[in-house]
């Protein structure tokens, strides 16, 4: 999850199709990373494995972050879309765009993305599984999405850093909060390309995935973007709330 675009809390139905293109771009971008890491290199089961992986997902994180930019908010990432709609309090209706038809759209997407990707690839794997139970997993998965919701919603509320600054920080971040939970859950933060992979595992709709990769991570969503916003209200509005 980069730090999106400010937005102005319009409805822009255009971003439907980018949300589709880079949620299929996305899932392709980070299997051909993992396949040309072990299978290329030939550095699975190594040190050197996580370290090339790092370093080349912050270059593709650069590039998506300069696509949703170019595209004026399109994002490859469900929790990304409902943060900025809530982030930026467009009301009712743009929440309902957001829920009903932008994230669908990148659901549909990533399974498109993951699709194609394992029909050229057949050796690109089967996407992350849970390795641990149904509510370990939920309150790790959970709890890594809160720690980059917030860290993406502060970003994106502060002016003064720089494209290059705010996506350094995001990706550096968002790689060092998957390694630690990607032994448990995968580290995915991202339930488009979770239910992607599940889809193509045929466990999409059990209850398992259903509470790690969208219920937990929606909730921590709700959460992160109210603990920012109330953190970061100017210091009029909280004095006169208390003088009244």
């Amino acid at each position: 999850m980069s730090p999106a675009p400010p937005s102005s809390g319009r409805i822009r139905p255009w971003l439907v199709v980018g949300d589709l293109v880079l949620a299929a771009l996305w899932v392709s971008v980070g299997a051909l990373v993992k396949l040309f890491v072990y299978s290329v290199l030939g550095l699975g089961g190594r040190p050197e494995a996580e370290a090339a992986k790092v370093a080349l997902s912050v270059v593709y994180m650069f590039l998506f972050a300069w696509l949703e930019s170019v595209t004026g908010g399109a994002s490859y990432n469900p929790l990304t879309a409902l943060a900025g709609a809530l982030a930026s309090r467009g009301g009712l209706a743009l929440y309902l765009f957001t829920v009903f038809v932008r994230i669908p759209a990148q659901v549909l997407g990533a399974v498109l993305g993951v699709t194609v990707i394992q029909e050229a690839f057949p050796k690109v794997g089967k996407g992350a599984v849970l390795s641990v139970g149904v509510h370990h997993g939920a309150l790790v998965e959970g709890l890594a999405t809160l720690m980059v919701v917030m860290m993406s919603v502060t970003l994106k509320k502060k002016e003064m850093n720089g494209f290059f600054m705010k996506t350094w920080i995001s990706s550096i971040w968002k790689n060092t909060i998957h390694i630690l939970s990607s032994h448990i859950t995968g580290g995915i933060m991202n339930p488009a390309s979770a239910f992607a992979w599940a889809y193509a595992r045929g466990d999409h709709t059990t209850f398992d995935h259903l509470l790690v990769y969208w219920l937990a991570p929606l909730q921590a969503t709700l959460l992160g973007v109210w603990v920012v916003t109330f953190l970061t209200k100017p210091k009029k509005i909280k004095d006169n709330k208390k003088d009244q």
